[in-house]
This record gives structure tokens, C-alpha cells and sequence, in this order.
């Protein structure tokens, strides 16, 4: 009769000892590498809503004006302002704005790039047009008007 002999499974042991330490190098260099919000928004922001959206493919590409009541009121005022990156400029100062921005994407897509306006739904028209007068001097002609999508409810 044959003897059974159990085989002895011979498998590698892994040394698990630094993986802690691999695991806090690699959060680490996530938390160092992450870019956080840029921007603090300083204005109202109730943005419209409309049915037809198009999503913006290059966001590097884009920059965006903020424009609307500022939140702090008894600091800013009442009236709307314009407000780009941390700072609240006047209309005039926006071919400036568009300058750095353009200064900050390489040569070949300057030309290229989009302004955002955000835009809160109570303001009024003509700072709109002023900015836009401003970003045509420029020549700064694609714009886009940031907007959320409507839901459509059911029955109305």
C-alpha cells in the first residue's frame, strides 16, 4: 500500500513591514500635488438655468469673470461689480486681465482661449455690456455664460 505524504505548500512571504510607510508617501505626494479652488468668490452667485447646455472641452483654455452683487455689502457696496481671479477690478481693467491670462497658456493657445462669465441672474445689463465692450478691445472674442441645467418636471 502507498503512503500518503502531505505536500507542503511553499509559498513566499511578502514582507508587508514598509507598505504603511509606501501607503503615507503616496498621500503624501497627493495632498502635496492636488490643486485646490483657486478662486474665493466674493459676489453672489444665483446662476439661470437654461435647457440647452454644451459642455467645454478645454478648461485650461478657459477663464472666468465673475460679475454681481458683492457678498460683503457693507464693505463693496450694493451695486454689481466685476470680479476676476481674488480681486475686484473695474471694466476698464479688463483688457489687462485678459493680457495675464493669455500670458499664462503657451504660444500656440493664445488665441484659443474662452471667457467664462458667471453671471448672477439679478443683475442688470449694462455692466454686461461694458464687460463685453472691454473684452471685444481685447480681442477676446469667445465668450461663454455659465449656466445650470433646468430640470424639467414631469406634467407642466
Amino acid at each position: 500500500m502507498a503512503k500518503f505524504t502531505k505536500k507542503s505548500k511553499a509559498g513566499a512571504n511578502i514582507n508587508t513591514g514598509s507598505l504603511p510607510d509606501i501607503i503615507f508617501m503616496l498621500l503624501f505626494f497627493f495632498m502635496v500635488t492636488t490643486k485646490m479652488r483657486d478662486t474665493s468668490i466674493m459676489v453672489e452667485q444665483r446662476i439661470p438655468q437654461s435647457t440647452q447646455l454644451q459642455e467645454i472641452e478645454q478648461k485650461s483654455l478657459v477663464s472666468y469673470i465673475y460679475v454681481g452683487k458683492p457678498k460683503e455689502a457693507n464693505k463693496f457696496g450694493q451695486e454689481p461689480r466685476v470680479q476676476v481671479n481674488d480681486v475686484f477690478i473695474n471694466t476698464n481693467q479688463i483688457p489687462q486681465f485678459v493680457e495675464q491670462e493669455k500670458a499664462k497658456l503657451p504660444e500656440a493657445e493664445r488665441e484659443m482661449i474662452w471667457m467664462s462669465m458667471k453671471v448672477d441672474k439679478e443683475t442688470k445689463m449694462g455692466i454686461l455690456t461694458d464687460v463685453k465692450l472691454q473684452l471685444r478691445e481685447a480681442n477676446a472674442l469667445k465668450l461663454n455664460y455659465s449656466s445650470n441645467k433646468r430640470v424639467e418636471q414631469a406634467g407642466i
